[in-house]
């Protein structure tokens, strides 16, 4: 069930906690041991499903005006969910360490402009 009661900000809170959840998960791994991991590996997938669901539900014209691939977010969600036998775990690593702190920063910036 949607709750669209969910503000927008707090939908980005919810998306940077699911990236500190992250990050304090991988903190101590290496992408040798993330790989062996398979409770690790479904903690971030879940918080990864996090980010993707939250994104959703913001304004489009909010996003619109950062540059940012945000309908890859969305896409990885999709992938997470409806994909899941195809997921490639060091394709997920890579997104945790390339990917994950570009989309912390522009969270915290677009957090810090329109709310």
């Amino acid at each position: 069930m949607r709750d669209s009661r969910i503000s927008g900000k707090e939908r980005i809170d919810h998306i940077l906690q699911a990236i500190a959840d992250i990050e304090t998960f991988t903190r101590e791994s290496t992408k040798e041991i993330f790989l062996k991991d398979l409770v690790l590996i479904n903690a971030v997938l879940f918080q990864f499903a996090i980010i993707g669901e939250a994104i959703i539900y913001i304004d489009k014209d909010i996003f619109s005006k950062y540059e940012y691939p945000w309908h890859r977010v969305r896409g990885f969600r999709n992938f997470i969910l409806h994909e899941y036998h195809a997921i490639e775990f060091r394709v997920v690593w890579d997104a945790i360490t390339n990917d994950l702190p570009k989309l912390k920063e522009m969270m915290e910036i677009v957090k810090n402009n329109e709310f």
